[in-house]
């Protein structure tokens, strides 16, 4: 495909998903597609005091939306989902040449969009409470849920769509408005998901102004965000680094943070697994998104009874997976978001060349009408200890790949990183797979058996521990991080008991 496709594609996008030409024309943030390099759009920056303006309308919004009875909110996200599955097609294309994921990823995101509709819907008549037991005769004890306020999302270029709507299907079914400050290296695919979203809030027809908002810019409007009162919620994925700014900030005002940041996963393969299955799982999770997900594959232990069997068919996988325009049929790997990327690449495969591993693949690949875009052949790297960049995340496709003889050194490696976020284990040993996800096992948030570190499914809760921030995304009660939690007592007696029987007599 011609490389001047990417314009109009993406211009007919935007315009099939109903967005406001002037909103991506004229303004100052330049949208790149790394397909190619090329400008696909000019998008207007929010300022700072519109930040302000924007908090001030959620707020608003949020006085009203709160009083809407839960499953009447759990109808605005059912209509979503409605307008998302009509819009799929159209939306999943600017993903692509947006973020550069190869047709399938990007439809799939959208996918996960539809799911977490779906689960906000039917969770929002599930805000339950507790009855309480009570020490006290003729009391009632219970617990209530309330919407918690406004809640920020700062979303990531890997995950364009997805990520917002994991937070914003549950916030707005618990009552909150949503303010989303997407990536500046990919705004146009918020654009395209605020005005899917405007046509589910014109056939609902009476939410308040403001109820979900998109600020476009840099990291001063993800501070103004961070740091407005009147924004009690606040869900960033990103960089460890970004996280514990945003974390400390948060925790100056004493608001809810829901951190998603680095992670840098690991697989055991064991002696009794199917190579088969770990093949096809090393594949995907290492190779997938071009290694730009958090949940990527990026360290590899296997058995020394097995390594001379399934590294040799590895090699070969690596060596013939089809790189290029991610538009393309059969691309499996298409480009990196930008050239920073690929110089962070070669940082970490020159770091890992002086410990003398060995490498296979990590060239630059030219790809016809993609001169600006930045193809990265997958990196095979086998270390010889577990050192250097392999310590590190680095947001791209490299595995580095390690013997191991037990598995409790296989365990302690794979805790031995400051991430926590996702692992796996491929095993046909039930004793394995059990102390894998036991205490002793798996430090991460996500430990798998037979299946790979990534792409996590909905209705799990999705995040992880240590640097990876302890937020939790989706799952069985994940929606309280949008709610604050009220303990009620109601005496319906005619006496007074203390609780611990306390004795206060006022002599009345």
């Amino acid at each position: 495909m011609p490389s001047s496709s990417t314009v109009r594609q993406s211009r007919e996008a935007l315009a099939a998903l109903g967005v406001d030409p002037a909103a991506y024309t004229g303004g100052t943030l330049a949208a790149h597609s790394p397909i190619d390099g090329a400008v696909i759009g000019a998008v207007r920056e929010t300022s700072v005091g519109e930040v302000d303006e924007a908090a001030a309308a959620a707020a608003e919004a949020f006085r009203a939306w709160r009083l809407v009875p839960a499953p009447r909110r759990g109808e605005l996200v059912r209509l979503f989902g409605e307008e998302l599955r009509a819009s799929k097609a159209h939306l999943a294309e600017l993903v692509t040449l947006e973020a550069g994921k190869i047709v399938s990823e990007a439809q799939g995101e959208v996918q996960e969009m539809i799911d977490i509709c779906d689960f906000a819907v039917g969770l929002s008549r599930q805000l339950y409470g507790l009855t309480i037991a009570t020490e006290r005769p003729e009391h009632r004890m219970m617990e209530s849920w309330r919407a918690a306020g406004p809640c920020g999302i700062i979303s990531a270029f890997n995950f364009p769509v997805a990520v917002w709507s994991w937070n914003a299907a549950l916030a707005l079914v618990c009552g909150d408005p949503v303010l989303w400050k997407p990536s500046e290296k990919t705004p146009l695919t918020a654009l395209g998901v605020q005005a899917v979203f405007a046509r589910a809030l014109a056939r609902f027809g009476d939410a308040p102004a403001g109820l979900s908002q998109v600020l476009i810019g840099g990291r001063d409007i993800g501070a103004a965000l961070v740091g407005d009162d009147r924004v009690p919620v606040v869900s960033a994925t990103g960089s460890t680094a970004m996280g514990r700014d945003v974390g400390q900030k948060l925790a100056s005002r004493f608001a809810k943070a829901i951190l998603e940041l680095g992670g840098n996963n690991a697989m055991i393969v064991a002696p009794s697994a199917s190579l088969d299955l770990a093949l096809r799982a090393i594949a995907f999770s290492a190779m997938g998104t071009a290694g730009q997900r958090c949940t990527t594959l990026r360290r590899l232990f296997v058995h020394e009874s097995v390594y001379d069997q399934l590294l040799p068919r590895l090699r070969k996988v690596y060596a013939g997976v089809t790189i290029g325009d991610p538009r393309a049929a059969g691309v499996l790997v298409g480009p990196l978001i930008d050239a920073g990327a690929w110089h962070g690449m070669e940082r970490a495969l020159g770091d890992a060349r002086g410990l003398g591993a060995h490498l296979s693949g990590g060239g630059r690949r030219e790809i016809a009408g993609c001169a600006d875009g930045f193809y990265a052949e997958p990196a095979l790297v086998e270390m010889k200890a577990h050192e250097g960049p392999m310590l590190r995340e680095t947001f791209a496709p490299i595995l580095y790949v390690m013997r191991y003889r037990d598995l409790d050194e296989a365990i302690a490696l794979n805790n031995a990183v400051s991430a926590g976020l996702s692992s796996s284990i491929f095993t046909n040993d039930l004793r394995e797979a059990e102390l894998f996800v036991s205490e002793s096992g798996s430090d991460c948030g996500i430990a798998n058996v037979n299946i790979g570190p990534s792409g996590a499914e909905i209705g799990g809760a999705f995040g992880g521990e240590k640097e990876t921030g302890g937020g939790r995304e989706a799952g069985s009660d994940s929606w309280k991080a949008y709610m604050r939690r009220a303990t009620n007592t109601v005496n319906y007696g005619r006496t007074l008991p203390l609780a611990q029987g306390v004795s206060f007599d006022i002599g009345e």
